[in-house]
């Protein structure tokens, strides 16, 4: 299956199919130097297939930490003043083969690195196959997450399905949440037949059928970026469940889709205050808990401490705290939301932890 973006210049192929890693040739031949960024655990379970790799394009190998850990700005010096001990010229492709955080650490390098050499996405996870596509690149700071960054595209998102097949369960769930708020951000038949499909653990954990998932979810994003790239107005939909759920993964370490999940049923109560809606919150978590989501690690947290950082966010403006709500399935709107609707929402979040 292949996507490409639909720019007026500079478009780039997303390719999502097992085997996929066997058509990289058609998008490195012409560079003088390849640098892999490969995360260390993907290395480890996929070490012959790489040193491969590796060797028949003669390229570099840089090994990083998994996870977030990567996107530091400590880690990022270090890395491009290695990556300029290579006498590396603009014909450089660094190439992401790992889950979000590699691509978006690579993707800043990349967009950094001589003022910018090409990048290509390998993503390794269910979750990248939101971060791989867009363009968005960055590392962390102690304010907050994803704060120091770039919009720089990539030559090409090569998705291998093949990788998934050694995911750990945490990080399956961890990119669901992305395909299923690609659904919630479609419409309601979509959301029903996804929920159809993966009714619980079991069914998650098999995979069966998650490729069809994947390029539809890609799909919806894809329909997004291409009307608003710079994330001037419709991108923003696309932080669904972010606002709530990045302060609770900056603050509990947890997965960004884990966190997320919780920041969707978020939203749903305070879609509920400002709309007057009856979104049944108990069949969100009913869902969400029978896939094996955390939710109750939210009962560690103190709102004021989460307020804080939901006052960082990106989407904000000089009039305060702006979320991503449903209206309804499938129609998303940036609100403002108040303090106290914000308080309010979330200790009806920790009463129906409680039932």
């Amino acid at each position: 299956m292949k996507l490409e973006t639909t720019y007026q210049s500079n478009n780039y192929p997303i390719i999502v199919e097992h085997h996929a890693l066997e058509q990289l040739h058609k998008y490195i031949d012409s560079y003088k130097d390849i640098v892999l960024i490969i995360d260390e655990t993907v290395y480890q379970q996929w070490e012959p297939s790489i040193k491969f790799l590796s060797a028949e394009y003669e390229a570099h190998q840089i090994i990083i930490p998994s996870g977030e850990a990567t996107k530091t700005m400590a880690f990022y010096e270090s890395t491009i003043e290695q990556l300029l001990s290579y006498q590396l010229t603009r014909k450089t492709c660094l190439i992401a083969i790992g889950g979000g955080a590699t691509g978006d650490f690579t993707g800043f390098l990349a967009a950094t690195l001589l003022r910018g050499v090409d990048f290509i996405q390998v993503p390794t996870t269910i979750l990248a196959h939101d971060s791989s596509v867009g363009g968005k690149v960055g590392i962390n700071s102690k304010h907050g997450k994803n704060l120091i960054g770039a919009f720089y595209r990539p030559k090409a998102v090569i998705y291998d399905l093949d990788f998934l097949s050694t995911l750990p369960y945490s990080e399956v769930i961890s990119g669901y949440a992305e395909v299923y708020k690609h659904a919630l951000l479609t419409n309601q038949q979509a959301l029903d037949e996804i929920e159809s499909h993966f009714p619980d653990q079991n069914s998650l954990s098999s995979l069966k059928g998650i490729d069809y998932y994947l390029f539809k979810g890609i799909e919806t994003k894809l329909n997004i970026i291409i009307q608003d790239e710079k994330e001037a107005n419709v991108r923003k939909y696309l932080n669904l469940g972010h606002t709530f759920g990045h302060a609770v993964e900056y603050t509990l370490k947890i997965p960004h889709g884990h966190a997320v999940m919780i920041g969707i049923i978020y939203q749903f109560i305070v879609a509920n205050k400002i709309f007057n809606h009856n979104n049944d919150i108990n069949h969100y978590i009913k869902y969400f808990e029978s896939l094996g989501y955390p939710l109750s690690l939210i009962k560690k947290l103190d709102f004021e401490d989460l307020y804080t950082l939901m006052l960082k966010d990106k989407k904000n403006d000089q009039n305060g705290i702006q979320m991503v709500l449903l209206e309804s399935i499938g129609q998303p709107v940036v609100k403002h939301v108040d303090y106290e609707i914000l308080y309010s929402a979330f200790t009806s979040l920790l009463s129906h932890l409680k039932k």
